[in-house]
């Protein structure tokens, strides 16, 4: 939808920049020389009923006109500032939560163009811990919203619900690191839950970032149904040059890099980087009211994500 939508307001907004150059530079003109020519025909001065019927622009041309403006700036912004996206689901729980409304900044990652996504301006890439928002490589049509765990060169195991990282061999280093278990502090049981299954939360200390996450300590990894990378084991990844490895934070209830592999760095939407509405959807099957009708607003959960 995202990507239709983008090519929808592309489209809209050519046109209705089309209709507005053509009435500023070519009926606008012709429209004061309407007036000149008229006042010159009249000994005294024209009424400002008669002068407004001859300037007047027609509906067809004048709601382009209005409108071009206002679509040109959501444009911009939505393209190569900040993009809105809503959460759908449970898998960055307890960082996002179903009924989180987020900005993704656009900018972070490099400028690209809103329809074919060919990066134009280099600005950053991202950084371990980071939560990204990217074209699901599977089916590119869908946004993903996942964090980064591994990044191009990197090597990654998770084992025993256990994360462990080895980054990337540069020129620079004399020698290249090893793997270092990424440390998890406990906090609490119960918060959260999966059907009737009480979630664990963590304190994951990432290299760059501290985040929570949540485990189910009642179910094993699904080791089985990893993605399979040649040379290396089932509970190993090693992220090719161009991309990166993502992991939701609800480790037991998400689709992630572990199960089809790694995310092309063209595929990247941007950074999210702030909550700015939160809704409950909390309401039982006695409510006469559909589900997607909120039931309160999570005051407590708009700021900065982490």
């Amino acid at each position: 939808m995202a990507v239709y939508f983008s090519i929808f307001l592309v489209v809209l907004t050519s046109v209705c920049g089309v209709i507005w150059l053509y009435d500023r530079y070519v009926l606008l003109p012709q429209r004061k020389l309407k007036l000149a020519t008229a006042q010159a025909q009249c000994e005294g001065e024209l009424s400002e009923d008669v002068k407004e019927k001859i300037l007047a622009i027609p509906v067809f041309i004048d709601t382009p006109v209005q409108i071009f403006p206002v679509i040109a700036f959501v444009l911009i912004l939505r393209s190569f500032l900040y993009e809105p996206f809503q959460i759908p689901s449970g898998s960055m729980m307890p960082t996002l939560l179903d009924g989180d409304f987020i900005l993704v900044n656009k900018f972070n990652y490099g400028l690209r163009d809103p329809v074919a996504r060919n990066k134009f301006v280099e600005v950053g890439l991202p950084e371990r811990g980071d939560v990204v928002v990217f074209k699901y490589p599977i089916d590119t049509k869908v946004d993903y919203i996942k964090r980064v765990i591994g990044l191009p060169g990197d090597r990654i195991i998770y084992r025993n619900k256990s994360l462990y990282i080895k980054s990337a061999c540069t020129e620079a280093k004399t020698e290249c690191n090893e793997f270092k278990q990424v440390e998890t502090t406990f906090v609490s049981n119960g918060d959260y839950s999966d059907g009737n299954v009480e979630l664990t939360r963590y304190t994951s200390a990432m290299p760059n970032k501290t985040h929570d996450i949540l485990v189910n300590n009642q179910i094993l990894p699904r080791t089985a149904h990893y993605y399979k990378q040649s040379g290396s084991q089932r509970d190993e990844f090693v992220v090719p040059e161009g991309h990166y490895f993502v992991m939701g934070d609800n480790r037991d209830n998400s689709l992630d890099g572990r199960f089809w592999g790694f995310v092309p760095e063209e595929n990247l939407v941007g950074e999210a980087v702030f909550i700015w509405m939160s809704f409950d959807f909390e309401r039982d099957d006695s409510s006469f009211l559909p589900r997607w009708v909120p039931t309160g607003v999570r005051f407590e959960r708009l700021g900065s994500i982490h």
